[in-house]
């Protein structure tokens, strides 16, 4: 069938002046697509289960014979719905709805071959147009005769699912820091995400927040759960946003609105990842500058100019016509930028550091192996084996200013065994629990604090460590607390 996927988006020479041209041109060219027969697409058909969907995008949950669910999701968007109902169809919603533009239409289904490329789990959309199905059943006025991008949902067993890892069981965000909160046995693997992460940065998504990643567990030796991520909904891949008078100007006060150009601009870098932000600091908090240039290194290594052909040739030919050669160009010089875009962003996690406990017992070990260097080792509290290493980092003050610790649940131990560098300021948190807070006597200069929340912690520091009374607050006391910053709670 031969359609475009928004031609209302097509405006005056004056009006992309003042508000961007966006992909306005792409959203206006008629397309090939196949059409989505719901009874035959997989063997015994699909049945639409749930309507969902964000404020933008309009989903459709699906379900074939064996259990496997799908999700339809809208290639148009409609952002106005965050809006009061009374603004929606006025000059404001008007607006909101036609800064819809800014989006790839057809982006999002690029993405598998580049992720696979590149080493990351992914989603498979394809592009499809339902008509009036009668399969859609109830859901047939309003989800009939339009644009879709059908994918299997990252959800439960999808042990037959490689671009999934083949887990025998993938978990939501919430469902997953829950559980690395509750105990040390569950943790993530942290080089799967930086990958991941660095793969966002190349495609200019800064969409990435808790919700938009579901996680594929494995289970170790020793009852211990590794977590392995899946970015989904790449509806912000490619954003095009600063080519127009006012969106130019409004893009200086919504740094994370970047537009997919031939360069990612270091100083960028911190906008375009802001909505990740506490995600990045607690997952990639064990990880040097060295594991940052290795996975940048192998990322950039692995995207190359024939796999990036490949991906763009999925694309309608329409498509691929006018924007193919664009899009070659510029994945192409932003791959050259990766080493130095990891760097960046290393510099930006290290400058404030925030380590959490859980609610288990846990023992920090803070040292120092050579002069102006500040190593942390974090072991789980062993009761019937021994300590067990959890993570450690050496931090120096050329790159960290300070570092905070925070014991979360449990009756954790907090143990210097030299005190920090004063060109360090450090932090501890005891939380919940009866903790312990131990020094050397040696009471050389530092800039260290102890919080002390009054609940039974036993403190012996030399007096060059400050301990003060305070009442923590609720992202910093326990594992529940936590899930605030991560916005899941």
């Amino acid at each position: 069938m031969l359609l475009a996927a928004g031609p209302h988006y097509k405006r005056s020479g004056l009006h992309t002046f003042f508000w961007g041209k966006h992909y306005r041109d792409l959203w206006a060219l008629p397309v090939t697509v196949p059409v989505l027969n719901l009874r035959t697409v997989v063997p015994g058909g699909l049945t639409p289960i749930r309507e969902g969907g964000s404020f933008q995008t309009k989903n459709l949950r699906l379900v074939d014979k064996n259990g496997i669910q799908y999700v339809l999701r809208s290639v148009d968007k409609d952002a106005t719905k965050a809006l009061p109902e009374g603004l929606q169809d006025g000059p404001v919603g008007r607006l909101m709805k036609d800064q819809t533009s800014v989006i790839h239409p057809y982006g999002a289904y690029i993405v598998p071959l580049l992720a696979r490329a590149a080493g990351v789990y992914h989603t498979n959309p394809r592009l499809v147009y339902i008509g009036d199905d009668p399969a859609l059943g109830e859901y047939r006025q309003s989800f009939a005769n339009a644009l879709y991008l059908l994918e299997e949902r990252p959800e439960g067993d999808q042990s037959g699912v490689t671009s999934f890892g083949n887990s025998a069981l993938v978990e939501s965000s919430r469902k997953v820091f829950t559980n690395l909160m509750a105990s040390p046995r569950h943790h993530v693997d942290a080089r799967r995400y930086l990958r991941a992460r660095l793969f966002d940065m190349w495609l200019g998504d800064w969409s990435r927040r808790e919700d938009q990643w579901r996680w594929a567990s494995f289970g170790q030796p020793g009852g211990r759960v590794q977590y392995r991520p899946i970015p989904r909904d790449r509806d912000h891949a490619f954003f095009k946003f600063n080519d127009g008078v006012f969106t130019h100007i409004i893009g200086w006060l919504k740094p994370n609105y970047q537009t997919f150009d031939e360069k990612i601009r270091l100083s960028d870098v911190e906008g375009l990842n802001r909505a990740a932000r506490p995600m990045d600091k607690s997952l990639l908090v064990y990880l040097s500058r060295e594991d940052f240039r290795q996975v940048a290194d192998s990322v950039q290594q692995q995207l190359t100019d024939a796999v990036i052909r490949e991906a763009l040739s999925v694309w309608p030919r329409e498509v691929y016509a006018l924007a193919g050669e664009e899009f070659q160009r510029k994945l192409s010089q932003r791959r050259h930028q990766l080493p130095a875009v990891a760097d960046k962003f290393y510099t930006l996690l290290a400058r404030h550091v925030e380590v959490p406990g859980t609610d288990a017992p846990e023992r920090f070990v803070l040292d120092s192996p050579a002069p102006q260097q500040l190593r942390l080792c974090v072991y789980a509290i062993g009761t019937a084996r021994p300590d067990s290493l959890l993570g450690q980092r050496t931090f120096r003050p050329n790159e960290t200013n300070s570092l905070k610790l925070f014991g979360l649940g449990g009756n954790d131990v907090f143990e210097f065994r030299a005190l920090p560098p004063s060109s360090i300021t450090v932090g501890v948190y005891d939380g919940a629990g009866q903790d312990v807070v131990v020094g050397p006597t040696a009471a050389t200069h530092t800039r260290t604090t102890v919080f002390n929340s009054g609940d039974g912690n036993v403190i012996a520091v030399p007096k060059s460590v400050k301990t003060e009374k305070y009442r923590p607050e609720a992202d910093e006391f326990d594992a529940a607390g936590w899930l605030l910053r991560h916005r899941l709670f």
